[in-house]
């Protein structure tokens, strides 16, 4: 749960940085990966992060500015990462304006539960990590390259000059 205002604000920068580092790393052609039939595409993750944000925080009382939360699955990948970083922004931007540290303290509904809002935040983020991470099987499933987030991703470790862990 976040206290401090500037303590979301510090971990959405690098957090969301990150998730649209991996949404402009899908291809339109990449949308369609699935691990089966029944579960989402990597498309409709993606999108499901984005329009997360509204849905979310709109519970708050905060109006993003963005793709609305029913909004429909893009089939093209630039337009699910535009959409993501518009709704990031428009979010970081909001709470900025219109909230404080007290501000933390407010319970909302959420979901037939209360929760304070840093603990909304908290889980705002926590769901971000946990699709991300889906993402990322999803991608190398379509071979895409796939960026490291809090360290180096297998990719990334030749560019290091250092061989990739053993497996």
């Amino acid at each position: 749960m976040f206290g401090k205002l500037v303590h979301f604000q510090k971990t959405w920068a690098y957090e969301s940085a990150q998730t649209s580092k991996m949404m402009r790393g899908l291809t339109d052609a990449s949308l369609m990966q699935a691990v089966t039939a029944e579960d989402r595409t990597l498309g409709r993750i993606a999108w499901h992060l984005a329009t997360t944000i509204p849905e979310m925080m709109g519970r708050t009382g905060l109006a993003i500015a963005g793709p609305h939360h029913d909004a429909p699955l893009p089939h093209s990948a630039k337009l699910i990462a535009d959409g993501y970083d518009q709704l990031s922004k428009s979010l970081a931007d909001e709470i900025a304006r219109t909230w404080n540290d007290e501000t933390l303290q407010v319970q909302d509904d959420m979901y037939g539960e209360q929760w304070k809002r840093g603990y909304t935040l908290f889980a705002l983020v926590a769901h971000q990590t946990h699709h991300r991470g889906q993402m990322t099987v999803l991608m190398r499933q379509a071979g895409l390259k796939v960026p490291g987030v809090y360290g180096p991703a297998r990719e990334e470790w030749a560019g290091m000059g250092v061989p990739p862990p053993t497996i």
